[in-house]
């Protein structure tokens, strides 16, 4: 008789996981990515986000005006005033999957989340978890490790209504992880914009708004205002924009109070009525990109039945309301316009000025593509690979571009990378500040010009064709100096490539440590000794200045999938780009120059 195969597929094979497994081995469907807490959108902050929901939704419905955060290294308590989870139904309500009042329109008309998933999985993902319901001079209070549990206690009590819930975010899931003020200071303001009159604590810092998304981009954005932004808001729907004199656009989209990073149905029904509100307003023609360009907006919705596209709801699907919303929103744009007439009369006489400026621009990218054109139909200083990214399939993420300086450095890559997914853009020398520049630099500069060609992204990200942009320069002087002008070129053109996460940073090894028997490899002085401390202090130890000095045999394992470092460049905090590149990268030396004398550090074991 054969043996049984060992990857046969039969009945033994099939399993069925209870909501409680499923959430933890499945956790991504749940909350998304998990993450160390070093990004805004890892999971420790959706645990967050999906207990102040449910006092957002309360506050929405009438119920309580307050809520309490606070954070202690990895335990985590909110404290809503709302009406309280009903008693009876208190350990179902966070512990097992669809159940809740979410579906029932008499008791949330506009909630967040409607999938009764959101306290369930903050339950599941928690090493420890506490919730306590306050209601009516009683209270239910449950215990529970990893989602099970293991305390139940009822009793009397002479506290506020409302929800208590203490967490531990569990470490078998979320490894080494952190919670960063900064990302949630963040998240609690965006509360406090959509929901005035509601004050939140956190950590003793209140957070609360008055004027809601006015003062959303007040804070949120340092932009030089063009004009005053104008504001229209009701029951159902809130809209606040301005422009600014940056090139792109940027927006905040809400739903219920959740902040939709990747925008959606009410986002893009916003962008168009804009165009179509000022048009009607202005009685022109003008294009999208004239009237969007430097605009800075917030919209926000309530809708009883909203679909996400995730778990997470960071996309808004709801396709069959995009024609009226369109045609309320424009109303609402030109009805602003005609009642402000002065702040109407800058934002036409902005657009104007981008036309005309466009209308330059255009002349002056003829030129350079005829030029182009004469000098190659293939792009200078390109090293091309075989596969492109697609952004729209999200195909081939595998994708990378290494912009690199000299003849040296880039003979290393060519002779070592894969072809399949590894270009190599090669840069003559220190390529231009565009600091102070207009964008019409872009075009004369020929160097700039095809770069921008290789990475296709002229118009905007949608055609990108390498899903890593990789700046790979020498660690010495001149080397940082051209990773820093080639930055100031992507934050001050093309900010999106950035915020995307597109933008990285080749981390190459600054020592060689090797004896007779083993090679280290070392990205810092303390990986040095490190080295030194395992092979011995005879050891050889090289220090490479530049890429070129690496070995193309070397050289494949630090570009290698396994083997390559890279360091994402972010944009992090509440700063202004614009201050922080005029500041560092500008025409004020004097400045910057008592600015580094003030901080300069000297290391005296290197005199």
């Amino acid at each position: 008789m054969a043996a049984k195969k060992k990857h046969e597929y039969t009945e033994d094979k099939i399993k069925t996981l209870s909501s409680l497994e499923h959430i933890r081995l499945r956790t991504g469907m749940y909350i998304g990515r998990t993450g160390t807490g070093a990004h805004y959108d890892d999971g420790i902050y959706i645990l967050v986000k999906e207990v102040i929901d449910n006092g957002i939704d309360e506050f929405i419905m009438g119920h309580g005006d307050r809520i309490d955060v606070t954070i202690e290294d990895d335990m985590v308590t909110i404290r809503d005033y709302g009406r309280g989870i009903p008693l009876g139904k208190l350990v179902d309500c966070v512990s097992k999957i669809n159940t809740g009042a979410k579906y029932n329109d008499d008791v949330f008309q506009f909630s967040v989340g409607l999938n009764g998933v959101g306290t369930k999985a903050v339950n599941a993902l928690s090493s420890y978890f506490l919730v306590r319901s306050h209601r009516d001079g009683k209270f239910v209070e449950a215990e529970f490790e990893r989602g099970k549990l293991v305390r139940e206690e009822k009793g009397k009590h002479d506290d506020t209504n409302g929800t208590l819930v203490c967490f531990s975010p569990d470490p078998e899931i979320f490894n080494k992880f952190s919670f960063n003020p900064d990302h949630l200071a963040r998240r609690l303001r965006f509360y406090a914009y959509l929901n005035a009159k509601l004050k939140i604590w956190f950590n003793g810092e209140l957070f609360h708004s008055k004027g809601g998304l006015l003062d959303l981009i007040r804070d949120e954005s340092q932009y030089e205002k063009i004009y005053t932004p104008f504001q229209y808001s009701d029951k159902m729907l809130e809209v606040a924009f301005t422009h600014t004199n940056r090139f792109s656009e940027e927006y905040y989209s809400f739903v219920n109070g959740q902040y939709t990073a990747d925008g959606g149905t009410h986002l893009s029904a916003f962008r168009e009525a804009l165009l179509r509100g000022v048009n009607d307003f202005a009685n022109k023609k003008f294009s999208g990109d004239d009237v969007r360009e430097g605009v800075l907006g917030a919209v926000a919705i309530r809708l009883k039945e909203p679909v996400f596209e995730s778990q997470t709801k960071n996309k808004l699907g709801n396709t069959e309301m995009r024609s009226d919303l369109v045609a309320k929103l424009s109303q609402v744009v030109a009805d602003l316009l005609h009642r402000n007439p002065l702040d109407a009369k800058k934002l036409i006489g902005k657009i104007e000025e981008t036309q005309k400026l466009r209308k330059e621009l255009n002349s002056v990218k003829k030129l350079a593509r005829d030029r182009s054109k004469a000098v190659s139909i293939r792009i200078p200083q390109l090293k091309d690979c075989k596969n492109h990214f697609n952004r729209e399939k999200k195909k081939h993420l595998d994708t990378q571009i290494f912009i690199t300086e000299g003849q040296s450095a880039a003979g290393s890559i060519i002779s070592c990378r894969n072809a399949n997914n590894q270009a190599i853009y090669t840069l003559k020398g220190k390529p231009l500040n565009v600091c102070d520049l207009k964008r019409d630099a872009l075009y004369k500069n020929v160097e700039i010009y095809n770069l921008m060609r290789g990475l296709n992204i002229e118009e905007n990200l949608d055609n990108l064709r390498y899903n890593n942009v990789i700046l790979a320069t020498d660690a010495d002087v001149d080397g940082l100096h051209i990773r820093n002008l080639m930055i100031t070129l992507f934050l001050r053109f093309f900010e999106s490539l950035v915020k995307e996460g597109h933008l990285k940073i080749l981390e190459t090894p600054l020592f060689r440590v090797r004896n007779k028997k083993e090679t280290i490899y070392c990205y810092s002085d303390a990986e040095r000794e490190k080295a030194l401390d395992k092979l011995g202090r005879g050891a050889e130890i090289t220090r490479f200045k530049g890429l070129g000095e690496i070995s193309p045999k070397e050289f494949k394992a630090f570009i290698s999938e396994k083997g390559i470092r890279l360091t994402p460049v972010s944009i992090e905090g509440d700063h202004s780009i614009s201050e922080i590149l005029s500041f560092y990268m500008g025409k004020n030396t004097p400045r910057r120059r008592e600015h580094i004398m003030k901080h300069l550090v000297v290391d005296l074991e290197m005199l």
